[in-house]
């Protein structure tokens, strides 16, 4: 099961932010760790992890998304504001780590100043958590292709579409 930041959300966004009151946030804390041993109990892999960047990681990604006019789109003022509280997420992360990294659920966190490393060291560990039979693919051999058998091209010029990039 992949929740993809919503089951935190309580723990980061909606805490720091202030969108969900402190004795509610503290309610979903407690509850969380109740939840995750009756989804493991009932035979679900659940493995939670956490993308770690740096501040200096952070901050050169939404730069990028400044300079870039394709990635300008992504940046919200909410991204904005969540910026400029880079210690009140750290705090939030520390407390919702001690309370919900449990023996049935940890937390894998995962170094993601480099996301396409981040990306395959995650499948890895993903795959070494999950019980599978490998499978050896056979040699793929491309067939021999077939005979033009008259074909030609039309001398009818088409329209291509200029390279760019």
């Amino acid at each position: 099961m992949i929740f993809d930041r919503s089951w935190c959300n309580r723990a980061g966004v909606e805490r720091v932010m202030g969108f969900t009151p402190p004795e509610v946030v503290d309610r979903f804390l407690r509850m969380v760790p109740q939840v995750e041993q009756a989804m493991v109990d009932s035979g679900i892999i659940l493995l939670k992890y956490w993308l770690e960047v740096s501040e200096a990681e952070q901050t050169r990604r939404l730069e990028a998304r400044i300079d870039d006019g394709r990635k300008t789109w992504k940046l919200s003022p909410m991204d904005l504001e969540s910026y400029s509280r880079w210690y009140d997420y750290s705090k939030a992360r520390d407390e919702m780590f001690a309370r919900t990294d449990t023996g049935w659920a940890p937390w894998f966190v995962a170094d993601s100043n480099d996301k396409k490393r981040a990306r395959l060291n995650i499948i890895a560990q993903m795959l070494d958590q999950i019980p599978y039979e490998r499978h050896e693919p056979e040699k793929v051999k491309l067939p021999k292709r077939q005979e033009p058998d008259g074909y030609v091209e039309p001398a009818r010029p088409l329209n291509w579409i200029p390279d760019r990039f």
